[in-house]
């Protein structure tokens, strides 16, 4: 294989090395450094000794560097202000999606993989989120395949803890997505407070940078009111889009995105409502129009 077909090579899998990258740190733009810097690693160890397998070499790689990249982010994160919340990938119909996710890696999920260290978060990723053997696992993470298969283990425990409690279908999530949204549209209270779940928990994340709750919201009441407060102003334009493989809102004041709300729900209510202001991970969308509400 020569340099060219290397370069085909790394480039009709990058998709796929962006979102173990992303899965692994939840930000795109360091997902997208992580993978830019391997294609170089691998050019450079091809010239040396030929790699014939490109995605296995190239995974092993991208997770062993995301994984270096999360260990001095936690540090960076332990000074955060407020609740640190991962960078959402939206989508609307007009527009190209940067990093495809893989239908198990939605937004709730990605929040709760905070919890784990960064060594289990990178073996259930790799493994159980995209099938790579324990073997190879084990070269990312530095340990031997039967600790990595203990990492893996003990990350599956945590996150079946924090999952929603039942897989909701799309047709349920639209549903009440769009009761949520009418409440909003509507600035009714009551309505909006009837949507959400009696444990229903609010997060924003505003990095110093933008007025945001330091601390979580909980129950109904006050996350309505929360909610509200944020949307009521009549310039403020919100949009229904796709945040991570699930509806979600954007929110936009002047043509300038101010905000993306993902939405984990029940099937019958909003059980968590996630609030990204902080202009450093909000995405670029195409420009959007001030005033007016979108459905």
């Amino acid at each position: 294989m020569d340099e060219a077909e290397l370069a085909v090579a790394f480039h009709d899998h990058r998709p796929r090395l962006v979102r173990v990258a992303y899965a692994v740190l939840g930000s795109v733009t360091e997902a997208e450094d992580v993978v830019a810097d391997t294609w170089l690693r691998l050019a450079r160890a091809h010239e040396r000794d030929a790699v014939h397998d490109v995605l296995a070499w190239s995974t092993v790689a991208v997770a062993r560097a995301a994984l270096d990249v999360l260990r001095s982010a936690r540090v960076r994160r332990e000074t955060y202000v407020g609740p640190w919340l991962p960078e959402p990938v939206i989508t609307t119909p007009d527009s190209t999606d940067q990093v495809s996710l893989d239908e198990s890696v939605r937004y709730a999920l990605l929040v709760a993989l905070e919890r784990l260290t960064p060594a289990e978060r990178t073996a259930w990723v790799l493994h159980d989120v995209f099938a790579v053997p324990f073997t190879e696992v084990a070269d990312a993470v530095g340990r031997n395949p039967a600790a990595v298969r203990q990492l893996a283990s003990r990350a599956r425990v945590h996150v079946r803890a924090t999952a929603a409690r039942r897989t909701v279908d799309a047709a349920e999530h639209e549903r009440v997505v769009t009761a949520f949204l009418a409440a909003v549209r509507a600035g009714d209270l009551v309505a909006l407070t009837a949507a959400l779940d009696p444990d229903v928990v609010l997060t924003s994340d505003g990095g110093g940078a933008v007025r945001a709750a330091l601390r979580a919201v909980h129950g109904p009441d006050p996350v309505a009111r929360l909610i509200l407060g944020i949307t009521g102003t009549s310039t403020l334009r919100i949009r229904r889009v796709t945040v991570n493989g699930g509806t979600g809102l954007t929110l936009s004041e002047d043509g300038r995105l101010r905000a993306v709300v993902s939405l984990t729900t029940t099937a019958t209510a909003v059980q968590r409502v996630d609030i990204v202001m902080n202009p450093d991970k909000l995405p670029s969308p195409p420009r959007l129009g001030a005033g007016g509400v979108e459905g």
